[in-house]
């Protein structure tokens, strides 16, 4: 209820009107994204709807204006719309885009006759620099991009809305270039034009400031971003509806907007209404919605709502069991997710259980040493651990078979990492792997998974002494066998592109707890491998170090 009621107050401030958050019966039935094509007099044969808008009103101009997520990118004219999700591609590093760019290509063909040889070259070179940019020939595509805005103006006059498509192809371009200060004036100027030729509440307006707003989010100039997207969602509400997905898009991005300006509640609640709208519309097991629910569920764990937290997760794994099965790994990792958040809430039994399921399945998926699967085994063993914790007080004896258990994982995992380190150094590639792809994200997750497990392994010996009515000493010694590793494992690695925050972070917790384990007199005053006084400048160095970060991060 609260929800309902604040995005009625966020709209009320965009001067919307009261049928704001409900589908509007007559609305007309346009395509998922803004497509604009045909013959720039704005008038049609079909009938008008309650709207006042003809059915076809979106397939009486010219050209195609995208709006899709923050790298969608606008691009000449054709046919058949795609939604620019649907349309993504993940560029390798060999066509010279970023890694994890995600560009939504749209044409809408308008079936006109080519008038001139400029409409014919603006039509050419606008197709050729598309194939440019999709083959990451950023710099070739750039050249195409400003032919065909210099052709538009000459076929179809310098205040045209070619002109406006040809200028918001390039700034989508240097956007995608990270070439900002080049971006915005070609997003304004696009506007501008628009605006001359349809008026300030005109789709295509609209969609051009959604274009805009985005370019601006990606550089933090969140107010401006802010303004775009409000203006953006007043449009597309009048001309769309309420109750449209591309309207829904512009309302879910204000409502990240609004959560990086510290606007949570307006930003829950518009959030929110887009997934409703996505759902209503048959688009809830859509990857779409998927991204919206995970991003709404950072929102509630960056707020330390765990419950809300955890019936958001459940939301998205029932729609991944229905979706996929527990044949796949976006499943495995939607549970393991839950799982966490599980554990955060105390609900240990089921965490486990979840985390267990997890393991049989990314074993059937995966190879038998993969570092998923020792990923998977240290969760399950920490999860194991405060269950024996919580059984110590009444059955010592099941608290002894949880730890047996959680030792048996903690040993898979440790074996698990430390073989795919020890490959990496074994063939003398380190340097080279360090900074490959995914050989080299498995190698820094092997030497966190390394530090956690050695570290969790120590802790649990010192606990399983304590349950011990003898109290040996060998126990305390494998534990610090197994904290002192930690030391002489990241010294292998340390000045690596392995030695990330993450990793010094991790290995600082070793450290402490070794030194905690020597200065209580526990254990042996100096190790086989650095002195009590050496392991206290190392976690004080490494403090140091990581105080920036963790400020950071806060």
């Amino acid at each position: 209820m609260y929800t309902r009621q604040a995005a009625s107050k966020w709209l009320k401030r965009l001067s919307f009107r009261s049928t704001a958050f409900h589908h509007t019966s007559g609305a007309p039935n346009f395509p998922n994204v803004s497509i604009f094509s045909s013959r720039c007099n704005g008038k049609s044969s079909s009938r008008k709807n309650s709207n006042g808008y003809h059915d076809g009103y979106l397939n009486d101009f010219p050209w195609v204006l995208l709006s899709g997520p923050a790298s969608a990118i606008i691009l000449g004219i054709n046919s058949n719309p795609v939604l620019a999700e649907e349309a993504s591609f993940k560029p390798s590093s060999e066509n010279g885009i970023e890694d994890g760019e995600t560009v939504g290509l749209r044409k809408v063909e308008d079936g006109s006759v080519v008038s001139n040889l400029h409409t014919s070259k603006w039509r050419v070179f606008t197709d050729t620099a598309r194939d440019l940019f999709l083959q990451g020939r950023l710099e070739d595509a750039e050249k195409y991009f400003i032919s065909a805005i210099q052709e538009a103006k000459e076929g179809f006059g310098e205040r045209d809305p070619h002109v406006a498509s040809a200028f918001n192809n390039l700034a989508e371009l240097y956007r995608v270039m990270k070439t900002f200060d080049k971006a915005e004036p070609m997003y304004l100027e696009a506007i501008k034009i628009l605006e001359e030729s349809y008026g300030t509440e005109d789709i295509r307006v609209g969609s051009a400031l959604h274009n805009l707003g985005q370019c601006y989010l990606v550089q933090r100039k969140l107010k401006e971003s802010c303004n775009c997207y409000e203006r953006a969602l007043k449009i597309k509400g009048r001309v769309l509806g309420y109750g449209h997905v591309d309207y829904a898009d512009t309302m879910y991005h204000l409502g990240t907007v609004l959560y990086l300006l510290g606007e949570e509640k307006d930003s829950e609640a518009l959030i929110q209404d887009s997934i409703r709208i996505l759902e209503e519309g048959g688009l809830g097991e859509s990857i779409l919605c998927i991204r919206r629910l995970r991003y709404l569920a950072k929102m509630h764990m960056k707020s330390n709502n765990l419950l809300e937290t955890e019936n958001v997760q459940r939301k998205i794994l029932h729609i991944m069991e229905l979706s996929k099965g527990w044949n796949s790994l976006e499943t495995i990792n939607s549970a393991d997710g839950l799982a966490s958040t599980l554990y955060a809430n105390g609900c240990l039994k089921e965490a486990q259980e979840l985390l267990e399921r997890c393991l049989d399945a990314r074993k059937s998926l995966l190879p038998k040493d993969h570092i998923q699967i020792a990923a998977n085994m240290l969760h399950i063993a920490r999860v194991v651990m405060l269950r024996s914790n919580e059984l110590k007080a009444t059955d010592v004896s099941k608290a002894v078979t949880a730890t047996d258990r959680a030792r048996e994982l903690l040993n898979n995992s440790i074996r698990i990492s430390r073989g795919i380190l020890d490959k990496i150094s074994k063939h003398g590639e380190k340097k080279k792997i360090h900074k490959d792809g995914e050989s080299g994200k498995d190698g820094r997750t092997a030497l966190i998974i390394l530090l956690q497990s050695l570290d969790s392994l120590g802790n649990l010996e010192i606990t399983m002494q304590e349950m011990q009515v003898s109290k040996k000493d060998p126990l305390l010694v494998e534990a610090e066998n197994l904290l002192s590793e930690c030391f002489s494992t990241y010294q292998k690695f340390k000045g690596s592109t392995f030695d990330t925050p993450e990793v010094k972070a991790e290995y600082c917790a070793c450290l402490k707890r070794l030194s905690s384990l020597i200065s209580d007199g526990k254990t042996r005053k100096q190790t086989g491998r650095v002195s009590l006084e050496d392991l206290k400048d190392e976690i004080s160095r490494l403090q140091v170090e990581l105080s920036p970060y963790r400020k950071q991060k806060s």
